[in-house]
């Protein structure tokens, strides 16, 4: 596991050469938020680095409910019994495999079967998570979240863009790195969304699957532009 810090953001990527797998530890006064859960084999690197830092994980929100991003849960949980655990109502219903369509669409992607933990409490836009805004980005996903934070400006966006392979929209491919369009749901609402993330106008882009971006503004803007032309 390798880990980036800047600022109250604590960046842990896993298998960061083959298939870079990102989550993230967003310091508080009083503890650490968990955004994502990344493998099924991560929860004891994520447990580590929060003994390092030296606080306790309280929280844990998930951007959305694919395997990548919510693969320890279980064991954290099972380690963690008092942290909460939130995401949004729609992510929490496709992986209770009560939602198989949305919108006319099939949703993508892999969602664990045999997840057991159970939420505290559902995620929707302009909730707040101690000092993460919650912002709801759906493409990727139906339910995917974004967070916010306005300390620094960090902007933490599950997949609703990428770095690995080149920066792009969810639903944009990248040969380099093909799998979170491969997996994405709606792809002009992925742009959407990608828009309404520019206009928060981040001074850091952290993803699910690449290394932290900062001053992404422009960057951003310019995949936008290249999702809005491969859809026409």
């Amino acid at each position: 596991m390798r880990i980036h810090k800047q600022n109250n953001l604590y960046q842990l990527t896993f298998m960061p050469r083959l298939f870079p797998v990102n989550c993230y530890l967003v310091e508080e006064e009083d503890g650490l938020t968990l955004v994502d859960a990344a493998l099924a084999s991560s929860a004891s690197s994520i447990l580590s680095a929060a003994r390092t830092i030296g606080k306790p994980i309280t929280k844990i929100v998930l951007t959305h409910a694919h395997s990548d991003h919510i693969g320890a849960l279980d064991n954290l949980k099972e380690a963690l019994p008092d942290a909460e655990v939130m995401l949004s109502q729609m992510e929490w219903d496709i992986l209770q495999n009560e939602t198989k369509m949305e919108a006319g669409l099939p949703i993508k992607g892999g969602y664990p079967k045999n997840i057991k933990t159970r939420p505290e409490r559902f995620l929707s836009e302009g909730d707040h998570v101690g000092s993460l805004e919650v912002i709801a980005a759906p493409g990727h996903t139906p339910g995917m979240l974004a967070l916010f934070d306005h300390r620094d400006g960090a902007l933490l966006v599950g997949d609703a863009f990428q770095l690995r392979g080149g920066i792009a929209v969810s639903g944009d491919l990248r040969w380099q790195f093909p799998f979170p369009s491969w997996a994405t749901w709606n792809k002009e609402m992925s742009i959407q969304s990608a828009k309404k993330l520019a206009d928060l106008e981040p001074t850091i882009l952290a993803v699910g699957h690449g290394d932290l971006l900062h001053e992404p503004l422009m960057s951003m803007k310019q995949a936008i532009l290249r999702a809005e032309k491969g859809a026409r």
